[in-house]
């Protein structure tokens, strides 16, 4: 049943207010955030306000057991991967996100590779994401994966049947090889229903901060939806497996699916804080002969703001 026009709006409006949210993080103190409240979006119902309240302080405090995380994998020499796969407009990108906002990215690093070349076509399939592997002390996420071969190539055509099946006869026996390696291999699917996903892409029609997400690829995915349903269905199917299984987030609730992946990843693993040293600032040291020579005016940058 399609929705009235007015839900249609609201529904947009509050994806749009998300956006605005993913600024917000970057820039709230997690040791009080309830001091902003009050200014989180105008013509916000208090409950409204309060829903968005317990989720900033909720993910603060997520962020911060990620951050021990990322400590005791890089000081035990842990190698993770994980996998985010699901529709266009799922919301992989936003939880991506917020893993990674207060992580040393250089121990946490995101992978999302375009589609491959011409020489990258002639190669084992696997070899463009072997590149990305981590070594030890890393965590890497991968905003898609070798899966696109179950999906997107599938659905569209860009692979052959033979290739196909190939990749289900492989993909079992490379992620055993990696999960016997010594990496630990995690796989999130972010669920949407059809009415949230032609929602969100409204949204990204009508917000011009979003339109360069909508490609030609994606708007053909929306029309080809019930292909895409049972290339995932096939998928999840027959890539299940006891040493590398699939996690299922709901995802049409955008911040509930944000908290709950990440709840759900620190739970994987058996870390702990890492005790630190204590840090002491030294003196600088002070020289009666320096001089703090002036920058030519031409070089600074106008003070606009």
């Amino acid at each position: 049943m399609a929705l009235p026009h007015d839900e249609i709006i609201r529904r947009i409006e509050r994806d749009l207010l998300d956006s605005y949210d993913e600024e917000l993080e970057l820039e709230i103190e997690d040791r009080d955030p309830v001091g902003y409240g009050t200014d989180l979006g105008h013509g916000q119902t208090d409950a409204d306000k309060q829903r968005r309240i317990a989720y900033f302080k909720e993910l603060f405090k997520l962020q911060g057991e990620l951050v021990k995380l990322q400590d005791w994998v890089a000081t035990t020499k842990q190698k993770v991967v994980v996998l985010f796969e699901g529709r266009d407009a799922a919301g992989k990108g936003g939880v991506i996100k917020r893993i990674t906002q207060r992580l040393n990215p250089r121990v946490c690093r995101v992978v999302a590779l375009p589609a491959p070349n011409d020489r990258e076509r002639t190669q084992w399939y696997f070899q463009r994401y072997a590149a990305h592997l981590p070594a030890a002390g890393e965590i890497v996420l991968f905003d898609r994966s070798w899966y696109n071969r179950a999906g997107v190539e599938k659905v569209m055509g860009f692979c052959t049947d033979e290739e196909y099946e190939e990749f289900f006869r492989s993909v079992p026996e490379f992620e055993g090889m990696l999960v016997r390696s010594g990496i630990r291999l995690i796989k999130y699917w972010f669920s949407i229903t059809d009415e949230e996903q032609h929602l969100r892409f409204l949204g990204r029609i009508h917000d011009p901060l979003k339109q360069w997400k909508l490609s030609p690829m994606d708007l053909e995915s929306r029309r080809r939806w019930e292909d895409y349903t049972r290339a995932k269905e096939t998928m999840l199917e027959r890539t299940h497996k006891p040493e590398a299984p699939w996690w299922v987030v709901p995802a049409d609730d955008k911040k509930r699916a944000r908290l709950n992946c990440i709840h759900h990843l620190l739970s994987q693993f058996d870390y702990h804080e890492i005790e630190r040293p204590e840090v002491t600032l030294p003196a600088r040291v002070r020289n009666a002969d320096y001089l703090r020579h002036p920058v030519p005016a031409h070089m600074i940058v106008p003070q606009v703001y």
